[in-house]
């Protein structure tokens, strides 16, 4: 495989970039050596870029109650999930490249924009990462006890360097690993669910809530949106790691949306309908006293190492992305060539798996309470310009071969079709808090000036 310094767009200047987002797609020149994912695996991968398993749905039952949070896991799949996953599935198989959403935003916007975007998404992907070796602590915490004798940073730091290293091996390892945390973290599950049916009322579903609540709709519609979204994710990963892309990223995409909506349901039908209902009960890790309650006290420990291997499960798949993503980049010229260096070993990109630990790590060590919503409002408006690529792209390049197309020909439909994403990416957008806007405007102008600045130092 050619390396980044030897690769024709790691040398393209931004300048250059501006003339040649005109053109028709942008392809890596990359040669292709490293393994590429059996199906399974990319199956498990796409399945923890989404989701991981039913960990983190308990809000929206405490935030919106049994019926609205069922309802949500019935609806979400079909008004966002879908449309999200058909767009990437037809754009991803037009731009196989290594910057994946990157690519297809520079060829309809142009350079500023690509870059925009995968600063907005790079930051939405690592913020959200920080919070999993944390996670992956506090679950283990009370397993082991000697752990807390140790330094909270250290361990955070030790978590983060120890779930970075399959990465570091390849593709293959990850997914391979994706399968094996995927079955585990939802057996204990499985157990809640068949200990739960001779106790299910199933009135208990339709309960909407207590007496003079009041919902927190932000909140719910945050919880549900940060358990279903990222179906794009794994477009940074096409080129290398996808084989037969038009054929195969479609498929799988069916198997995990079906994987997700499944094992995100099951349970919350299980447990809300053997449970009791109160709602100010059911917060992120109430599924340790479902398991408690249902099952027995023992098995109060199983959901605890699930949830820490759903963590590692989903901190694995979203690093890979993140990785692949700043290796795209610097293979466009949006960034510096050396976040596109590989290793000698293992061919893998080790500087954009470094920099997104390093990152991750230094976030994780911030107290910050609203990191659902900085994460789903970064998140809410790069695919707001994702989405107005795909739009733009079918005016622009209508004759682009497209080996996978939304079976939409007009514009008009295309727009009736991401009409409710649309909404949905607005609402979310519009309820984050002043702090989190704040902390969003601050970093996007650091990211325009980065920009500007790399234009001036490669003219």
């Amino acid at each position: 495989m050619k390396s980044p310094q030897s690769s024709p767009k790691s040398k393209t200047s931004l300048l250059e970039n501006e003339k040649e987002a005109q053109e028709y797609p942008m392809f890596s020149n990359t040669k292709i050596k490293s393994k590429k994912l059996a199906f399974i695996p990319l199956v498990f991968l796409i399945y923890f870029q989404v989701s991981g398993g039913p960990y983190g749905t308990e809000s929206t039952v405490g935030s919106g109650g049994p019926f609205f949070a069922i309802l949500g896991f019935l609806l979400f799949p079909i008004i966002w999930c879908i449309p999200e996953a058909l767009v990437t599935a037809e754009l991803a198989t037009a731009f196989p490249g290594n910057g994946g959403f990157v690519i297809w935003t520079h060829q309809a916007f142009g350079p500023f924009w690509g870059f925009l975007i995968g600063f907005w998404k790079f930051l939405s992907a690592v913020i959200n990462l920080s919070s999993y070796p944390v996670l992956c602590i506090d679950y283990i915490d009370p397993m082991l006890p000697t752990l807390s004798h140790l330094p909270h940073y250290f361990l955070i730091s030790l978590s983060t360097l120890l779930l970075s290293v399959l990465n570091f091996i390849g593709l293959p390892t990850v997914g391979y690993a994706a399968i094996f945390l995927g079955i585990l973290s939802y057996l204990p599950f499985v157990v809640i669910s068949l200990f739960a049916i001779p106790k299910i009322d199933p009135s208990k579903w339709v309960f909407s809530g207590q007496n003079r609540k009041k919902k927190n709709w932000p909140l719910f519609f945050n919880s549900l949106f940060w358990n279903l979204n990222c179906w794009d994710n794994v477009s940074t990963l096409v080129l290398e790691g996808v084989k037969n892309p038009p054929k195969t990223l479609p498929k799988a995409f069916l198997s995990a949306g079906l994987l997700t909506f499944l094992t995100s349901l099951i349970p919350l039908l299980a447990a809300t309908g053997a449970m009791s209902l109160d709602l100010d009960d059911w917060v992120d890790g109430y599924y340790t006293v479902v398991a408690e309650k249902i099952v027995g006290k023992r098995f109060k420990k199983w959901v605890r190492a699930g949830a820490f291997l759903s963590s590692i499960g989903v901190y694995q798949s979203q690093l890979s992305s993140c990785s692949h993503q700043l290796l795209g980049m610097a293979e466009l010229g949006l960034l510096p060539r050396l976040f596109g260096a590989r290793s000698k070993w293992f061919d893998t990109p080790w500087v954009g798996i470094f920099i997104s630990a390093v990152i991750s790590n230094l976030v994780s060590y911030m107290k910050f309470r609203h990191v659902t919503s900085l994460v789903n409002v970064l998140f809410s408006l790069s695919m707001l310009v994702e989405f107005s690529a795909f739009l733009w792209l079918r005016v622009k390049i209508p004759d682009l071969q497209r080996p996978f197309r939304v079976p939409v020909t007009r514009l008009r439909g295309l727009i009736a079709v991401l009409f409710i994403p649309f909404g949905i990416l607005v609402y979310v957008t519009c309820v984050g808090t002043k702090v989190v806007y704040l902390v969003i405007a601050v970093l996007t102008v650091f990211g325009i000036i980065w920009y500007h600045c790399m234009k001036i130092f490669q003219a």
